[in-house]
């Protein structure tokens, strides 16, 4: 028993915007994952500029238009909050890559095989 063309037509097509929308995810993953790694980098800079700094230098942290007093152990302990959220946000797109990547040669595969088999069952 064969499947009719037209069937095949939509399920291919239907499979293939899935393809699609899977590459297109995994761009905006990928792009998503370098700035998050880029900010940790800054970050652990930053932050290994503060510890190599005396204890009794000042710090202004910038809020708004103005620049408030914090002291060195607030700006260290914001500091490597900020570095663990993002850590955890990469790790959490790394999930979503792998993901999508998964659904993306799923979905190149079941093409493939819809390709091959012609609408033979």
């Amino acid at each position: 028993m064969s499947i009719p063309n037209e069937a095949l037509q939509k399920l291919a097509l239907e499979i293939e915007s899935q393809a699609l929308t899977a590459q297109r995810g995994i761009n905006n993953v990928k792009t998503a994952m370098a700035a998050k790694q880029r900010d940790v980098r800054m970050l652990e800079l930053t932050s290994s500029e503060v510890r190599s700094l005396d204890k009794d230098t000042k710090f202004y942290q910038g809020v708004g238009k103005m620049f408030v007093f914090s002291p060195k152990e607030d700006v260290e302990k914001r500091l490597s909050s900020e570095t663990g959220e993002l850590k955890s946000e990469i790790s959490n797109l790394t999930k979503k890559l792998h993901y999508l990547e998964t659904t993306q040669k799923n979905s190149r595969e079941h093409i493939d095989k819809i390709m091959q088999s012609g609408g033979r069952s």
